[in-house]
């Protein structure tokens, strides 16, 4: 019939259409089966690249002087409140520093407690011109402490050859600065060992 023809054409050039690639061989032989499955050509979409943000390079945060405090800053006064956070941070991280806590256990989280705040004093010293220097830890590096005083004068201390106290609800924790030379960071991670030759 002449409507059978009519859509046999069609179907024919509707397949030559939907499927570009196949030959007409093929699409004939497709035509003598009973089901028709048509492909799906999608087309490849493009990846986009992640942009990473880049921090600051250790130049960059020299020359734009981000660690620096600024004169007008430096004053004890100015501090003093974040001295009353730390307490309360080394409180809750100790739970409660209570009397009948071995020292062991808060020193060992102190080993590894933010200092940024804390007040502490040079007991010892290899250059004597430390020894008394007493204020509060405004940075923490590598190699330094940088504390201000209560002569608001602002103290860069080396952790090297330097024995540190601290003072808190009666509890008195040494720091051994040859031992201590790690930033903050790091020493969160680290393990310290329990026993060790101590020497400035």
């Amino acid at each position: 019939p002449q409507d059978s023809e009519k859509a046999k054409t069609f179907v024919h050039a509707f397949l030559k259409r939907s499927m570009p690639k196949m030959k007409d061989e093929a699409i004939q032989d497709m035509l003598t089966r009973k089901a028709v499955v048509l492909e799906h050509y999608p087309k490849k979409k493009a990846k986009q690249k992640r942009k990473k943000t880049k921090g600051f390079t250790a130049k960059q945060r020299r020359e734009l002087r981000l660690f620096e405090i600024e004169p007008e800053q430096q004053r004890y006064a100015i501090f003093l409140p974040l001295h009353e956070l730390w307490k309360q941070y080394i409180r809750d991280l100790c739970h409660g520093l209570k009397p009948d806590t071995q020292p062991h256990v808060i020193q060992g989280k102190l080993l590894k407690a933010d200092l940024h705040g804390a007040l502490v004093t040079v007991t010892k010293s290899k250059c004597p011109s430390y020894v008394g220097i007493t204020g509060i830890i405004l940075q923490e590096f590598k190699h330094v402490f940088k504390i201000i005083t209560k002569e608001d004068k602002l103290k860069v201390v080396p952790k090297l050859n330097n024995v540190f106290s601290l003072e808190l609800d009666g509890f008195i924790s040494y720091i051994y600065g040859s031992k201590f030379l790690l930033r903050a960071s790091e020493r969160s991670a680290k393990k310290f060992k329990l026993k060790g030759t101590i020497d400035l």
